[in-house]
């Protein structure tokens, strides 16, 4: 397929910029660009030996429970960053940022990536509001422009530079906006997202609008009248 006509990816910018937003808050996965990386990293990093046998055993199993839906979405997201405890942030980083520059950054989608610059170009406070590993966010945020203390992405934390399994954060579901109030301290004027889960965190936004939104959301969109955008993918991807 080709990529969104430069019109309509051009009128869905404008219109947005013409609100005057202070501040917009973005899910990544799915919404600033195609697939999940945190599900794409989890199973990479398995493959690769980043955790012990062990864990990769134990983390294997978990998932297969949470895809039977024996495991909550928010304890699984969790538990993709715990199951970190021991490694140095440092090692698990550098993974994170080899895996999403060699497998995601084609699958950025160029008018997201452009709406971001222009609201931040605007004056715009841009955060990115994730259940993906901090790890992963950080190195697909810097493709964004977007700075380390305006992620909102589930993490640990770290003492002496070793990754601990004492979790600080989660956001998903109604998880993302609790950390965008603790952070901010009122609701965001714009709020981006694709899935289910970023359904709280739309809802509580001045303006709302759904990205690219899996068939539940969208049905929660047209029901309460969101925006609703679609952008072509890329043959790229």
């Amino acid at each position: 397929m080709n990529p969104a006509s430069p019109a309509k990816a051009t009128d869905f910018i404008d219109s947005i910029l013409s609100l005057k937003p202070r501040n917009a808050a973005f899910d990544c996965d799915g919404t600033l660009w195609w697939g999940d990386a945190g599900e794409g990293f989890f199973s990479w990093e398995l493959e690769q030996g980043l955790v012990s046998e062990e864990i990769a055993r134990w983390a294997r199993a978990r998932y297969s429970d949470y895809k039977a839906g024996k495991v909550s979405e928010e304890v699984i997201c969790g538990e993709m960053v715990t199951m970190h405890r021991g490694l140095t942030e440092a090692e698990v980083q550098r993974a994170a940022t080899r895996y999403f520059d060699k497998f995601f950054v084609p699958n950025i989608i160029p008018e997201m990536r452009e709406l971001v610059a222009r609201l931040q170009a605007g004056g715009c406070d841009v955060w990115a509001v994730s259940s993906t590993n901090e790890w992963v966010i950080r190195t697909a945020m810097r493709h964004f422009g977007i700075a380390d203390n305006r992620i909102l992405a589930a993490a640990v934390e770290i003492q002496n530079g070793t990754i601990t399994d004492r979790l600080t954060r989660v956001p998903s579901g109604p998880g993302k906006p609790q950390a965008i109030h603790q952070t901010l301290g009122r609701r965001p004027d714009l709020a981006f997202g694709n899935s289910i889960w970023d359904r709280e965190m739309l809802e509580t936004a001045l303006h709302p609008f759904a990205v690219n939104p899996n068939p539940d959301l969208l049905q929660i969109a047209q029901k309460n009248g969101w925006r609703v955008y679609f952008p072509d993918r890329s043959a790229a991807d």
